[in-house]
């Protein structure tokens, strides 16, 4: 599972929320940097992959995942 640009730039605001608790090496400034970039979502793979070591599609599935886990937990918890 991917997710799309589009739905990253929608939601990044809750996405932002998640990070500390899956990547905590990403600090406040990084997050700047994302909020002031033109596509957030090619930032923070970018990010990731500087900071962590991934590749660009396992920093995108790890993307993926994050949300898909997020969207998971709010469904069973309403």
């Amino acid at each position: 599972m991917i997710m799309n640009r589009a739905l990253f730039e929608e939601k990044w605001s809750v996405i932002r929320g998640l990070i500390n608790a899956k990547w905590s090496l990403m600090v406040e400034y990084d997050l700047v940097k994302v909020d002031k970039a033109d596509v957030k979502f090619d930032k923070f793979a970018t990010m990731l992959q500087v900071k962590y070591g991934y590749t660009r599609q396992s920093a995108r599935e790890a993307i993926a995942k994050l949300w898909a886990e997020h969207e998971s937990n709010n469904k069973s918890s309403a």
